[in-house]
């Protein structure tokens, strides 16, 4: 059995898949954890969602956590138009991918699994967030921080508000040679965000997946169509 952990598809369907089927050779022993952020700036967004609400369907040991993006696609699809959604290339990107031109005509299907989702996961000897927390607040008080766990870019990493655990989260795009740094410097607080819908950034332009358990880090290229996305 292998515990993974990736993040931030922003609808790259083409490199998810090739990720889990042909990389990590995903079996139904294995666990794997996303750390949100499957929505929004790539060319299948809905893609992205049907193929991760199949796979527990399928036998295999999948949870998936909240980002950011998948709660602004919720909010918006909610009919919350006062809070920020994208600009207005992407959200017509995602919104084609869905088949709809207003975000409340989402399929209550995704709006319920996008609801669903938790914002963070303790495992034996990780914590998972999609951002961070801020942990400068007590224990309690950091884990129902919930825009914080979301959004946070920057924070100082303290391992006795996890009980010792190390920390992995996404959210912040980083150069794969960042990742793997930190990962082969055991670092307490890893961001696995290698920025796969930046395909112009060859710095980033992967997405990464972390062993859990030998730290074995993997870089999957992009390998999407074409698909219209400001450079990084």
């Amino acid at each position: 059995m292998a515990r993974y952990v990736t993040t931030d598809i922003h609808g790259c369907l083409h490199s998810l898949r090739h990720l889990i089927e042909h990389r990590l050779r995903l079996t139904a022993a294995d666990e794997l954890y996303l750390l949100g952020d499957y929505v929004h700036k790539g060319p299948d967004s809905r893609g992205v969602l049907d193929y991760l609400m199949q796979l527990p369907k399928q036998g295999y040991r999948v949870v998936c956590l909240r980002g950011n993006h998948d709660q602004e696609l919720l909010d918006a699809a909610q009919g919350h138009h006062d809070r920020t959604w994208a600009s207005e290339a992407d959200r017509q990107l995602t919104l084609r991918s869905f088949g709809v031109t207003r975000p409340e005509d989402i399929p209550a299907v995704y709006q319920q699994w996008l609801h669903e989702l938790p914002h963070q996961l303790d495992v034996p000897g990780w914590t998972l967030v999609h951002a961070g927390f801020d942990f400068r607040l007590p224990p309690a008080a950091m884990r129902r921080d919930w825009n914080t766990m979301l959004n946070i870019k920057e924070f100082t990493f303290d391992a006795s508000r996890l009980q010792g655990r190390r920390l992995v989260h996404g959210h912040v795009p980083t150069p794969g040679a960042e990742v793997q740094r930190r990962v082969a410097a055991r670092a307490g607080s890893l961001g696995l965000d290698t920025g796969c819908v930046y395909r112009h950034n060859p710095e980033l332009r992967h997405l990464a997946a972390l062993n859990l358990d030998t730290q074995e880090l993997i870089l999957q290229p992009n390998i999407e169509p074409e698909y219209p996305i400001a450079k990084r």
